[in-house]
């Protein structure tokens, strides 16, 4: 008798580990979301406007912790080295995939490390010029600076950016040689390109539409396969002259590797959940991301590696160094 209602018990046991491990009944508590940006920047924002909605979703509150520094590097290593169960995640950014190109030492693998789950929004940059300059469009600008090489120079937020090496695939793709300007931050190399100190520069959408529509800057396009929702009037930079050419900023989640699949599973499926949301799309649209969630992780995944091949591509043939 005793015997019987030990092997009982001992099954059950056995079904409620599998069902622990397998994720059944996730989450249970609130979850913990690390945003490797300080508050209020780009990565910040994208992530709390998305996380309410997540959280209600899951049916758990997701806590934002913001661990900025390092093009984002200690938020990921953050996120690579907490337990594997779904309680800690990371808002992926686009800089993960360049970092290892253009830093001596990143503390993980990207790979290797992470679950990826979904994408979340893409945003695109524009590609913009000083109404001085006299190409009007991609095919006249690339023809412009064929003629002069080494003669245009280009702005971008600092030496290793993602807006610098958007240029640089921009340069590399139309077999062109510019000059690199770098500034401390895309605020003041904005401001020199409408003030014609600089004459181009691939500017982030939402703080460059203003400008373009007042007439301040010229876009030529936006760096993305698509037109962006909120510019439909603005091309892409492939339809308007440079076939093939897409480098955007995008944002997605992502887990430390080892977190069981139905986890991984559920949370692909409340990210699609929330951005097929009305109101979470107008949204994301109308500060100018667009919000494009993964068909599956696998799918992410493939867009991952697709990105740090990309960018391994770029850096070599810019030569630039690692710092």
């Amino acid at each position: 008798m005793l015997s019987g209602i030990l092997r009982v018990l001992g099954a059950l046991l056995l079904c409620v580990t599998a069902a622990a491990s397998s994720g059944a009944g996730y989450p249970e508590r609130p979850v913990r979301l690390i945003v490797p940006s300080p508050p209020g920047g780009g990565t910040d924002v994208s992530a709390r406007m998305f996380t309410p909605k997540l959280g209600e979703v899951l049916g758990q509150q997701i806590v934002v912790d913001n661990r900025g520094g390092a093009s984002g590097n200690i938020g990921a290593e953050a996120a690579a080295r907490a337990a594997p169960d779904g309680y800690t995640l990371l808002a992926g950014i686009a800089s993960l995939t360049s970092n290892p190109y253009v830093m001596k030492k990143v503390p993980f693998d990207l790979e290797r490390d992470f679950a990826p789950i979904s994408l979340t929004v893409v945003v695109p940059n524009v590609l913009i010029s000083h109404p001085s300059l006299p190409a009007r469009n991609v095919k006249e600008l690339i023809a412009f600076a064929r003629a002069r090489p080494g003669q245009l120079s280009y702005a971008s937020a600092g030496v290793g950016s993602v807006p610098h090496l958007m240029m640089e695939f921009f340069v590399s793709m139309g077999g062109l040689k510019m000059v690199h300007v770098p500034y401390k931050g895309a605020g003041p190399a904005l401001t020199d390109v409408i003030a014609g100190h600089v004459p181009l520069m691939a500017a982030n959408i939402l703080s460059t539409l203003p400008h373009v529509r007042a007439g301040r800057v010229r876009a030529y396009g936006v760096t993305s396969a698509t037109r962006a929702q909120a510019a439909p009037e603005i091309p892409t930079i492939a339809e308007a002259g440079l076939p093939g050419y897409e480098a955007v900023q995008w944002f997605g989640l992502l887990a430390p590797v080892g977190t069981p699949r139905d986890i991984v599973t559920r949370l692909h499926g409340a990210v699609v959940q929330v951005l097929e949301d009305p109101a979470v799309k107008k949204r994301f649209i109308g500060d100018g991301a667009d919000p494009r969630p993964s068909a599956s992780p696998e799918a992410f995944a493939s867009f991952i590696r697709d990105e740090l091949k990309k960018w391994e591509k770029v850096v070599k043939a810019a030569g630039i160094k690692p710092e």
